[in-house]
């Protein structure tokens, strides 16, 4: 019988992912990814399995999430090791709940592979830690794709110490208005970092009163919140350089 493996790819980088990750890539038969999955990682995937681009597009979420779920079902019929591969945690807004219960409902057996959140993962390897003594302690991680024009939603989380937001850059002038009215100041410090964890990370700190008019591209992880001001002293000390031979791993 076939197991469809419901995978986290953390944040970007092949080195980032677990070595069950890792393992499982290496034995595949066919694997459904997303569009934030790094080429990098794919490129652990088993020489000669089906490989299924199902990354969302803007209008057509539900039509292509239907598309996924028979996907699945088809492959599952066809494979013994199946993988579902999401950027990141495969539970953190990534519907991975959902076609974990889609599946198990209809009697698929499924395993379900945890991977390092971009919401934290991505923060502190450009210096930001979303908590800190002193300074920060708690945190929250919120999607940016929420009601639009409701701003009652982001009351809750107005007076959180740190904020994480993802996918929240397009609405990122909402978002930053709507905190604003429920008591959080202008000035709070919002650090924007695009295409986390690979070469091209770009890094731009403004206040929340700027991110509005900041120069962002997407991806980008946004964070707000004094931790934000760590950053100048911790971004040296990041450690990025580590290399790791992941054939060692599979």
């Amino acid at each position: 019988m076939s197991t469809i493996h419901i995978v986290g790819a953390g944040p970007g980088r092949a080195d980032l992912l677990t070595v069950r990750a890792a393992r499982i890539l290496a034995r595949a038969d066919a694997v459904l990814y997303d569009r934030l999955v790094s080429a990098e990682v794919l490129e652990l995937v088993r020489p000669g399995a089906e490989l299924h681009a199902v990354g969302k597009e803007e209008g057509r979420q539900e039509e292509i999430q239907r598309h996924i779920l028979e996907l699945l079902e088809d492959c599952a019929r066809r494979h013994e090791v199946v993988v579902r591969l999401k950027g990141g945690d495969p539970m953190v807004f990534g519907r991975g709940a959902e076609e974990w219960l889609h599946l198990a409902e209809r009697g698929y057996a499924v395993e379900v592979v945890p991977g390092i959140s971009s919401a934290v993962a991505v923060p502190e390897l450009a210096g930001i830690p979303v908590t800190f003594r002193g300074v920060a302690g708690g945190f929250a991680v919120v999607t940016g794709n929420r009601m639009a024009g409701c701003c009652q939603e982001w009351e809750a989380y107005a007076r959180v110490d740190t904020l994480v937001v993802l996918m929240g850059v397009g609405r990122r002038a909402e978002i930053a208005a709507c905190l604003m009215r429920h008591g959080r100041g202008g000035d709070t410090p919002v650090a924007f970092i695009e295409n986390g964890t690979t070469p091209e990370e770009r890094v731009v700190v403004t206040t929340l009163a700027g991110s509005g008019g900041a120069d962002v591209g997407t991806p980008a992880v946004m964070v707000i919140g004094e931790v934000v001001a760590l950053r100048g002293k911790l971004a040296d000390a990041a450690g990025r350089d580590a290399v790791v031979d992941l054939a060692s791993l599979v």
